[in-house]
């Protein structure tokens, strides 16, 4: 019961980590230019720290919901309006 119950946080957290990954990309680029191969990384990130999660049950929560926020971070880094914003401020 405990690992279902794990695993269902851990899909809830990748779930809306997403969707709010592709919120922000749809309000700072617009639909023009939205970045399907960055959402597309990562829901199969989030896929593959799921199934992980499922595989070895000594990973804990914490470890896998920390893996997939610094994923996410990382993903948005390389999107178009972050880059821009970081020219800008260095330059």
């Amino acid at each position: 019961m405990k690992k279902i119950m794990q695993t269902l946080l851990l899909t809830i957290f990748v779930i809306l980590t997403t969707a709010s990954f592709s919120y922000a990309e749809y309000a700072a680029a617009g639909g023009g230019s939205f970045p399907y191969f960055h959402l597309g990384c990562l829901i199969v990130g989030g896929l593959i720290i799921l199934s992980l999660k499922n595989r070895y049950p000594r990973l804990y929560l914490s470890e896998a919901i920390g893996s997939f926020a610094l994923y996410t971070v990382l993903v948005a880094l390389f999107t178009s309006p972050v880059v821009d914003a970081l020219k800008t401020m260095v330059g």
